[in-house]
């Protein structure tokens, strides 16, 4: 060993001493703070969320910004671990992009609660009995997740908060190769999104939808001839084989998945809300009713149509705009469009997606 190289490792266990001390000192500030708090939820979004963009707009690199918020999401997981062990409820079993996306905002530490649907999900949250819930809303590729969308016109929950995550797609099996495959198990979503790549290299295996991808790479691990199409973490719980690796058509293939708990969230700086609205069907009837977000200044992220329960051709809307529940102008766009619905429902605010 060179003394140069002595000298920096002397240099990096003298700064970790420091590192100790100082996330030790973090962590019973923290402490300090629950006690404050008084039974107040221990989880607020808008201050993680702060505190993730605040350690972005501080990096001087070289690490980049992305790996530096991990690294806090993962300090912040600890600490909130010190003051309760709250639950978070997502869309299993072990191995889905749900889980991927619930450790993703939630750090490593977190209990996890796995449930067999998006319905389940949505019971856990509602009932109490875990903390907050993770549901898949969207696909970039392949556009809503329905049932979500169905299940969000009822619920009680609150939304407060979102994970954007990158859906790399692989496809895996026993052994054998890809051309002993005659079965491709996934979800119908993750199906939709490799498409373009099944076709030229498996056009003759039947494609069969299950309820989620890591259910595929279950049922893959004990048929002969059959694949999944899912995620790393997948292969590797089930003792898969890679076969192919990022086969999604698109690049930028991307999930968006909400948080849904007992209360929504302060404003954070960076907030979204989200609506579901309806109005009479006559035309110029969905011009009208979106009227109070341009006069108010609020800029519209997202519109998604879907029939309504009520009548044929009937439909409810959901939207999400820019901005916090309690900004001023979203404040009296929010008054005025529910004077004009038919159907207002306010699912809540929350921060916009750290890109973490």
């Amino acid at each position: 060993m060179t003394d140069k190289l002595k000298n920096l490792r002397e240099k990096i266990d003298a700064i970790d001493v420091r590192l100790v001390k100082l996330l030790s000192s973090r962590a019973r500030l923290a402490q300090e703070a629950g006690h404050i708090k008084n039974g107040a939820a221990v989880y607020r979004p808008e201050r993680e969320a702060q505190v993730l963009r605040r350690v972005a707009e501080m990096n001087p690199g070289p690490l980049a910004d992305q790996a530096l918020q991990r690294v806090y999401t993962e300090i912040m997981s600890a600490c909130r671990a010190l003051e309760e062990q709250m639950t978070v409820a997502f869309l299993g079993p072990e191995g889905t992009y749900s889980q991927e996306a619930a450790l993703k905002h939630f750090g490593g530490l977190v209990p996890l609660a796995p449930c067999g649907s998006i319905d389940e999900v949505f019971r856990q949250a509602e009932s109490g009995t875990v903390g907050y819930a993770v549901v898949p809303v969207e696909n970039s590729t392949e556009g809503a997740v329905g049932r979500t969308l169905d299940l969000l016109l009822a619920t009680e929950a609150r939304v407060c908060g979102e994970v954007m995550l990158p859906i790399r797609q692989c496809l895996m099996s026993k052994g054998g190769g890809i051309k002993a495959i005659r079965k491709i198990y996934s979800h119908t979503q993750s199906l939709g999104q490799c498409q373009h790549w099944l076709s030229r290299h498996l056009p003759n295996a039947e494609q069969v939808a299950v309820v989620s991808n890591a259910e595929a790479a279950r049922v893959a691990a004990i048929e002969r001839g059959a694949a999944a199409i899912a995620s790393r973490t997948a292969a590797e719980l089930y003792g898969l084989e890679l076969l192919a690796k990022n086969i999604e058509d698109e690049s930028t293939n991307t999930t968006r998945f909400l948080v849904l708990g007992s209360h929504d969230a302060a404003p954070s700086g960076k907030d979204k809300t989200s609506l579901i609205l309806a109005t009479r069907n006559t035309p110029g009837a969905i011009h009208e009713l979106l009227t109070p977000l341009a006069s108010n200044g609020v800029s519209m992220a997202k519109l998604e149509s879907r029939p309504a329960r009520t009548g044929l051709w009937e439909y409810v809307f959901y939207v999400d705009i820019e901005g916090h529940r309690q900004d001023a102008n979203v404040l009296r766009a929010l008054a005025e469009l529910e004077r004009k619905a038919s159907l207002f429902k306010n699912l809540g605010s929350y921060p916009a997606a750290v890109n973490r």
